[in-house]
């Protein structure tokens, strides 16, 4: 017997990494020692930093996935998961380093993996980062033909003393919004049920781009645009809009005795969630605390500079709102309010 027989097929694992490894050389940075292939990536801290601090973060895609097998569509789902560890460790201040992925699958096919890395190398590309390394395993009988799994992992650093914790944050700080691309990689068991119940034709036109297209376009990755504004202002407080939405992520930056105020008429609905709302007959609150509903990122800074930030902001290429305002919390009341 082989191991070829028993399902797994190392060649296809070594095309694999001769694939990816140009794709992989363009998102290198200095302080990258060595390349792909090792058991083990290296990587120096920069040496600009007096006091580094490394933050790291983990994630993945999630059921996204599944709408991308069901579509056929690969070359997406990769950014999506870059976009997801780095913009976590962005809002505490931290220039990502280097990016670890792990893809695993039944069946190894070498063009739809090759996909997924390139959607991997080019987030990397987008938040400044290096792929540094990662891990590929085929598991015969561990998932259904055609399907896979991915988790991603992020390593930056930050000066100690640019830690973004939120604990500055008070009474009359401004609340600013940056748009996302569209659901990101969240809600979308969700999304797949209204889908199952709407069964809408995922090729037609979608205010000028096919309905598919639009759900599984890649989450933005922030990370150059709010880098280059902390150089400039101090930053407050910063918040990733992931699993739990709106409502569930500002608090977690927030101090307990503060309330973000956030105004609903601040930002226009995108379409795609206004569809998913008609579609799904879903409430206000659910999709507040589902959905980003349009908004990726939130920024809080202090008033005097909030006017500055959104010029940076929008010079560096996002679209910003101003969504309200940061309040005195009363006693038990919830810690972010869409009114």
């Amino acid at each position: 017997m082989t191991y070829r027989d028993a399902g797994v097929d190392i060649d296809a694992g070594d095309a694999l990494v001769e694939r990816i490894k140009p794709v992989a050389r363009r998102t290198l940075r200095p302080e990258v020692l060595g390349g792909i292939g090792g058991f083990g990536a290296l990587c120096e801290i920069p040496q600009k930093y007096r006091e580094p601090v490394l933050v790291s973060g983990t994630d993945g895609v999630g059921t996204k996935l599944k709408l991308a097998f069901q579509l056929n569509r690969h070359d997406t789902v990769g950014q999506d998961l870059v976009a997801m560890s780095v913009n976590d460790i962005l809002v505490q201040g931290a220039e990502p380093l280097f990016f670890l992925d792990y893809f695993a699958c039944g069946k190894l096919e070498v063009e739809t993996a090759a996909a997924v890395v390139a959607g991997i190398a080019k987030g990397c590309e987008l938040a400044g980062c290096a792929l540094i390394g990662g891990e590929t395993a085929e598991m015969p009988d561990m998932y259904p033909p055609g399907e896979y799994d991915l988790a991603g992992f992020a390593v930056g650093v930050v000066e100690k003393a640019k830690i973004i914790d939120g604990k500055n944050i008070r009474p009359g700080d401004a609340v600013l919004g940056l748009a996302s691309s569209g659901a990101h990689s969240n809600g979308y068991s969700l999304i797949r049920r209204i889908l199952a119940h709407a069964k809408p034709d995922l090729d037609a036109d979608f205010h000028g781009r096919p309905l598919a297209e639009v759900l599984l376009a890649p989450t933005r990755i922030y990370v150059k645009s709010i880098l280059a504004l902390m150089e400039e202002i101090t930053i407050k407080g910063l918040a990733h809009i992931t699993g739990g939405g709106l409502t569930g992520n500002v608090p977690r930056v927030l101090p307990e005795d503060v309330t973000a105020v956030i105004e609903k008429s601040a930002w226009p609905l995108p379409p795609l969630f206004d569809w998913l709302q008609r579609m799904g007959n879903v409430a206000d609150e659910e999709m507040h605390r589902v959905f980003n509903c349009g908004i990726g990122m939130v920024v809080t800074v202090a008033e005097a500079e909030a006017a500055r930030a959104a010029e940076l902001l929008t010079a560096a290429g996002e679209t910003v709102y101003r969504l309200g305002v940061i309040e005195a919390r009363r006693a038990d009341e919830a810690q972010t309010r869409i009114v």
